[in-house]
This record gives C-alpha cells, structure tokens and sequence, in this order.
C-alpha cells in the first residue's frame, strides 16, 4: 500500500461519502470513481466479542487497461462545492483542557469530548448513532430509545446537542465509542488516538 498526501478538504469529501464505519479511504475512492476491482472483506473480532470490525484483505485484480471502460468525471469545482465551510473545524477547536481537567469522573469528560465533537460537527454527528453493541445501542436521539435498548444504560444527554449517549459502561468501553465516533466523523488515526486519551 502506498501513502498520498492530499488536502483537508479533499479528505474532508472522502469522510462525508464513507457508507459504513470503518470503510477504507481506498474503497471509498473506488467507489467514487467507479474503478475496476473491488477489495476483499473479512470480518475479525477486536478487543470484546460485541466489537467486529471489516477490514481489508486483498484486492481483487484490476481489469487491464485495455479492458476497461471510459468513465465521465465531475469537474473538481463541483466537488468543492459539496465541501461545507465548516469542514476545518476540529473537535480540537472546541475542547477545553482545563475544564476536561476539572471534572472528577470519565463519565463528566466522556460528555464534554462528545458535546465537543458534536459542535465540530453538527451536520454529520448523526453518523454516531449508528454505532452499537452486541446487545445494546451506544448513541440516539433520545433518552427513551437508549433505555428500550438496554437495562440500566444511564442515558445522559450530550450537552448542547439533541443526541443521548449509555453512561453505564466502564472507562475501556467509553474509549473504544469515542473511538468509533471519532472515525465515523473522518478523524485520521493519530486524531483518533489523541481524541481517546483526553479520556
């Protein structure tokens, strides 16, 4: 596999066309540009047996040159315009060190980095709810819907936002949904990592 460097607004229009959790920026390109070949699934267990996660095998062959098919592409003046403005805001932008330092418990900073993620990214926040257990879903949009999921989840609502998160999970489970949440909103390996550890 080789490495490319591109743009933040590039990858910001990668991140907003990503179909499931976890998908790859190459198959998301292969999508989006109708390329030849597509890339082997499997699914492995991480961490807990609730937790599975797709990833990349191999890749099938590529058609020969010769073999395939010429296909239109979008002038790049129509991609930029899907781009939103707000698309350089960070969850960095909105999380305050000291008061993250000033809560006594992970479930007061757990609740402080979701409400940050969700003011970096109000439009596509939506995305976390679709992030569950084995038994049980992790984010919704209300109280209600968390506690049918599950007994005893502890909904707690994400400050300044309309989305409910389950509270009643230790401090390993809290870091893998910041996780989950943090790639579904494109955030790159080493963001991810730095997102968890404010935990």
């Amino acid at each position: 596999m080789k490495n490319i460097e591109i743009d933040e607004e590039l990858y910001q229009y990668i991140a907003t066309n990503t179909q499931f959790i976890g998908e790859s920026a190459s198959a998301i390109l292969r999508r989006l540009l109708n390329f030849g070949g597509e890339a082997k699934l499997r699914t492995v267990t991480v961490n807990e047996p609730s937790d599975q996660v797709e990833v990349i095998n191999e890749a099938k062959p590529v058609e020969p040159a010769s073999k395939m098919v010429p296909v239109e592409v979008e002038e790049p003046k129509s991609i930029v315009a899907k781009v939103k403005p707000e698309s350089n805001e960070t969850v960095f932008n909105f999380i305050n060190k000291e008061e993250l330092a000033m809560q006594r418990g992970a479930v007061g900073r757990f609740l402080l980095i979701l409400a940050a993620l969700y003011r970096a990214h109000p439009e596509q926040f939506n995305v976390v709810t679709e992030i569950s257990g084995r038994d049980r879903l992790y984010f919704a949009n209300s109280e209600n819907k968390l506690a049918e999921s599950g007994s005893s989840t502890k909904p707690r609502q994400i400050p300044e936002s309309p989305f409910w998160v389950i509270t009643n999970s230790n401090t390993t489970r809290k870091k893998m949904m910041l996780t989950k949440a943090s790639i579904s909103l494109g955030y790159s390996d080493s963001d991810v990592e730095k997102i968890r550890e404010l935990l």
